[in-house]
């Protein structure tokens, strides 16, 4: 929870600074964290795919497998982070075209992209690091090395924005800078942890990389789905409602959320760890009885971040928000986005013991339909009911609640516990 809450306040943070700069800048800020996500997605292909392997392998004592997998993840998801490096230097531009924004919005929007895909390239090796220590059962090492970043872009980003007088650029540069920095002791840390050799490195990637790949897909379609139905929202429900919504959306998802679902992905990443290594090593009744002992806290966690969401959001979101227009808006969001919140922290769990067991693929068809049945349930409510923003954020809301249901469906009804072909390699040496 502490490494994602440390993660997840670089974005308050630079709705902060960049609040200076006016509602447009803000705007466009909001607006580029969905393209951020469809980035992150990318990076989960890697990460998403090491995470289970790695905790089997843990589980079953096997640190040949282990370093095969840790190495092959890292070897692609450097190929992937300079892909997006080059595509974000000459394609920013296009890429905000389709966000619908105009005017300042869209120049704020596109100089804060490019920025952050060029000089980001490391930030797509990161989520493999802090999910090979996570699965290994280390999620200290993740926390200090967010630690280490959020210091540095607390320094740097109001520097780079105000006193080099960079603007959103600054931002973004900040933020790449503290994470390079950070990515680059993590990587001296795991690559010692695992006993990597840079000699065999290429030749683990094309022995596991198939199998990461199988893995990983559905976590990275997956959230990358996520962020293009916010890409429609955008273009079909929220630009249309003027710079004050969208302004926000970024606010009320890239702040208030920031803070607060990290204490949701803390009880995930523990399920997924601890199902992923107890299956590892052949013991399913342990990997249950872990959920039966988390499923409680957890829904009650929620509850507890609805209340805070509907008593202390809207006074966050005043004190980020650049006039009070933009805080009436965020005031909104918060309030009806409280009701799907323990609704929120029960998916979060579910998803990390599908997760963790391998079975990705579950959580992508259980998400995939109702994450794309917000685009048409918002417009309608929106723009054709005439509710404006509120019914853009209770389309959200719904399909968070039914989301949750059928994942905890899924994880109830126990057939992750057969571990999916992709893993069974590793599962058969611990006698799975």
């Amino acid at each position: 929870m502490g490494g994602a809450l440390l993660h997840n306040a670089f974005r308050p943070l630079d709705q902060y600074f960049v609040g200076p700069l006016g509602r447009e800048a803000q705007g466009g800020l909001g607006a580029v964290v969905f393209v951020s996500i469809v980035a992150y997605g990318g990076a989960l292909l890697l990460s998403g795919g090491a995470g289970p392997l790695v905790a089997r392998a843990t589980g079953a004592g096997d640190g040949q497998a282990r370093r095969e997998v840790v190495g092959a993840a890292l070897t692609g998801a450097t190929a992937l982070g300079l892909t997006l490096a080059i595509g974000g230097l000459f394609g920013a531009e296009r890429v905000v075209d389709l966000l619908g924004l105009d005017g300042p919005t869209h120049a704020h929007a596109t100089a804060y992209l490019r920025v952050l895909l060029a000089t980001g390239a490391a930030m797509t090796v990161a989520p493999t690091v802090d999910a090979s220590f996570q699965s290994m059962g280390d999620t200290r090492t993740p926390m200090l090395l967010q630690a280490l970043a959020l210091a540095l872009n607390a320094t740097l980003t109001p520097a780079l924005i105000h006193l080099a007088g960079w603007g959103v650029a600054g931002a973004a540069l900040g933020t790449t800078l503290a994470q390079t920095t950070a990515t680059g002791v993590g990587l001296a840390l795991l690559w010692r942890a695992v006993g990597l050799d840079r000699r065999t490195l290429l030749a683990d990637a094309r022995r596991r990389l198939g199998a990461i790949l199988s893995l990983g897909a559905p976590v990275a379609a997956g959230i990358a789905s996520f962020a293009a139905v916010y890409w429609g929202l955008l273009a079909t429900s929220i630009s249309p409602l003027g710079p004050s919504v969208n302004a926000a959306l970024g606010i009320g998802f890239g702040a208030l959320e920031s803070m607060t679902w990290p204490l949701f992905f803390g009880g995930m990443i523990a399920s997924a760890s601890l199902v992923g290594r107890r299956l590892g090593a052949g013991e399913p009744d342990e990997a249950w009885r872990a959920i039966h002992m988390m499923a409680g806290p957890v829904t009650l966690l929620g509850l507890g971040v609805g209340v805070l969401f509907y008593t202390v959001g809207p006074i966050a979101g005043g004190w980020l928000a650049a006039d009070r227009e933009v805080a009436r808006e965020v005031a909104l969001y918060a309030v009806i986005l409280a009701v799907s919140q323990p609704f929120v922290a029960v998916e979060a769990f579910a998803e990390g013991v599908l997760n963790g067991s391998g079975h990705t693929r579950a959580v992508l068809w259980a998400s995939l339909p109702l994450n794309a049945l917000r685009i048409p349930l918002a417009w309608l409510l929106a723009i054709h009911l005439g509710w404006g923003a509120a019914g853009v954020w209770w389309a959200v809301a719904a399909t968070s609640i039914g989301k949750a249901l059928v994942k905890g469906a899924l994880v109830w009804g126990g057939g992750w516990v057969r571990p999916p072909a992709a893993a069974r390699p590793l599962s058969r040496r611990a006698g799975v």
